[in-house]
């Protein structure tokens, strides 16, 4: 009768393993912050570290300079999240088979993605997925407020 109490506890431990990131980001950036209240909100465990300067952990990762943002967030996996990425996003990367892959990104800050929410001001944004050798691919479009979750 236990038994598939067990059975879900342990599957809720292998979730949080999946779903947990380690933010590198500054201590002053409000943006970072309310990133990661968002993707906390939606189930993604996250430990957040401040730097003065992030640029050696995207050197690291390997995230060139076009496909920057404020923050990185890395996975247990090793796979790097960079800026602002809606969590669902991140979470669908996380349970899908990307051999060639270093992970996803939202260049620059676009207006209204999680975490730069100004007023109801949103702007169109790609995600992009990051590969290996330095190419990049649309993983997916956003195209309104509302597809972010």
């Amino acid at each position: 009768m236990l038994l598939p109490l067990f059975a879900q506890a342990e599957e809720k431990r292998q979730n949080e393993k999946l779903f947990e990131l380690l933010v590198y980001k500054t201590p002053t950036c409000g943006c970072c912050k309310k990133w990661i209240s968002h993707i906390e909100d939606e189930g993604i465990v996250a430990h957040s570290k401040d730097y003065r300067s992030i640029s050696s952990i995207k050197n690291k990762y390997g995230i060139k300079p076009n496909y920057r943002s404020c923050h990185t967030a890395v996975s247990r996996g090793g796979f790097a999240f960079e800026g602002h990425v809606p969590a669902k996003f991140i979470k669908k990367f996380l349970t899908e088979e990307h051999p060639n892959a270093i992970g996803l990104s939202v260049p620059a800050m676009p207006l209204g993605s999680p975490g730069m929410e100004v007023e109801d001001k949103f702007q169109p944004y790609k995600i992009l997925i990051l590969y290996k050798d330095g190419s990049s691919a649309v993983y997916a479009d956003v195209n309104s407020y509302q597809e972010q979750f």
